[in-house]
């Protein structure tokens, strides 16, 4: 199989923090969901589909305010009608590790909400199979 990664980078903002000052788990647990569903739509080339398992989640180390973190995304594998992924997340500015999920499954659905067979095996590292939509252009 054909390998590929997407990597995203967040600011971690004042919003983003727990009672304690830190990271909270909840919006890292979010940009985490958002992102690998990104990547699952690039892959899939499907826009409807929906998060089904997350493994274990052990958080490793936190991040304050104004530290970087880089949430890197990789193709695990590819079901009938699913795509699994793995993350894996570090913070830019200490370089530790914060957390490693080794998978993330999501399921493409159909227009009728129904599990749909994609025919994938490969990754694809680009764009090209995603959805196209008319222009939604005001004016």
């Amino acid at each position: 199989m054909t390998t590929a990664s997407y990597t995203v980078r967040k600011w971690v903002k004042p919003e983003d923090l727990n009672q304690h000052g830190t990271l909270f788990g909840g919006s890292l647990l979010r940009w985490i969901d958002e992102e690998a569903a990104i990547c699952a739509i690039f892959q899939l080339g499907n826009d409807r589909l929906v998060t089904k398992f997350i493994s274990e989640i052990n958080f490793v180390s936190s991040a304050v305010q104004g530290d970087l973190i880089e949430m890197n995304f990789s193709v695990v594998k590819f079901g009938r009608t699913s795509i699994t992924l793995s993350c894996h997340v570090r913070n830019v500015l200490t370089r530790d590790e914060v957390l490693t999920i080794s998978t993330i499954v999501f399921v493409g659905l159909g227009s009728d909400g129904l599990p749909v067979a994609h025919g994938l095996t490969d990754a694809t590292q680009g764009s090209e199979r995603v959805p196209f939509r008319e222009s939604r252009r005001l004016g």
